[in-house]
């Protein structure tokens, strides 16, 4: 790396960020209802795209393998707590606008719904992140399901967008927080999702890209 790229990425990395205050039990129980008055009836389906494929945060009466259209998977969303800290934030995934996203949809259990749900928007909405939005997703025989996933807000400071490929690396490189290292996560991430033959090959030629750029710039 020149010493020109060096400059560039000290100026580009830590950003300075300022989430505000978290939701109140309140607010995030508000948010839920909001969103539940949207939902059309019948089984209550959950688009994993990311950690929820590998940790989900609550039982499932089923799951299948699907696709969303119009969202695509990105590492678009900074984390200071559990991938990352204020003075190195990590990232995270989040659906953005655009192209499409494999995953599964799971269908919650009827029985303690309002408390699964609740576990769901405690983990995804700490902070008013993402837009809880009711997805079409695609099963994998062809029918189509009504399912809830967390779309970012892109006007929010946390929305960190399509990195640069030399920030991307230095954030793999050095981001951890209390759940561990930004690189683990993409790695579990695209891991699971090849262990279910539904592999995200862009994300998986990124992460080889950036992986490299850290090993010439220890070289």
């Amino acid at each position: 790396m020149s010493a020109i790229e060096q400059a560039c990425l000290n100026l580009a990395y830590p950003p300075v960020l300022d989430f505000g205050p978290q939701l109140t039990h309140a607010q995030l129980v508000h948010s839920m209802q909001n969103t539940m008055r949207l939902h059309k009836g019948g089984p209550v389906w959950l688009f994993a795209y990311g950690s929820l494929i590998w940790r989900p945060e609550c039982s499932s009466a089923e799951r299948r393998r699907a696709r969303v259209h119009g969202y695509h998977r990105g590492l678009y969303l900074w984390s200071m707590e559990h991938r990352g800290t204020p003075e190195r934030p990590g990232l995270v995934f989040g659906l953005d606008r655009g192209g499409s996203c494999s995953g599964f949809a799971y269908r919650l259990p009827d029985e303690q719904l309002e408390e699964s749900l609740l576990a769901l928007w405690q983990r995804e909405m700490p902070y008013p992140s993402y837009r809880p939005h009711w997805l079409t997703c695609r099963l994998e025989d062809g029918s189509k399901v009504q399912a809830l996933g967390f779309v970012l807000e892109r006007h929010l400071p946390s929305y960190a967008g399509n990195l640069p490929d030399h920030l991307l690396s230095h954030v793999l490189a050095s981001a951890c927080g209390r759940s561990g290292t930004t690189h683990e996560y993409v790695t579990q991430t695209i891991n699971a999702l090849r262990s279910h033959e539904m592999p995200d090959r862009n994300l998986e030629a990124r992460l080889r890209r950036c992986i490299a750029q850290v090993g010439n710039s220890q070289t």
